[in-house]
């Protein structure tokens, strides 16, 4: 029975666009309440009755979390330009190698925008 669960995490961070057009909003330095889901897709164990443990989630979170909450995105390395898009990208690829069955990572960054991220 294959089944996607999801953990949804918040954190507070400032960041601007290096390259919007001159004049954009968005270039200009401000900060958003950032939410991100991650979403795990696998197959139920039929003992355990779960994927996985959402405290196991939490915990191997916690280490990027750390990182992004109340800082400023384009000082971290691979967020230099740090736009819903590529922030998804780069928490997949921190997560990923230790959540095999991580299947999505969405961005938002304000209550009715953001992103999606699936690597096939």
């Amino acid at each position: 029975m294959s089944t996607t669960i999801f953990k949804d995490f918040q954190f507070e961070a400032a960041h601007r666009l290096p390259h919007v057009p001159e004049g954009h909003k968005c270039g200009r330095l401000h900060g958003h309440s950032f939410m991100v889901r991650l979403e795990i897709t696998g197959e139920v164990d039929p003992h355990s009755g779960w994927i996985m443990d959402f405290a196991d989630l939490k915990a191997i979170f916690k280490p990027v979390w750390e990182q992004l909450d109340h800082q400023y995105l384009n000082d971290i390395p691979g967020l230099e330009n740090p736009t819903s898009e590529v922030l998804a990208a780069w928490i997949w690829d921190k997560v990923k190698p230790k959540v095999p069955q991580l299947s999505a990572v969405m961005v938002k960054e304000t209550c009715n925008a953001g992103c999606i991220f699936r690597r096939k």
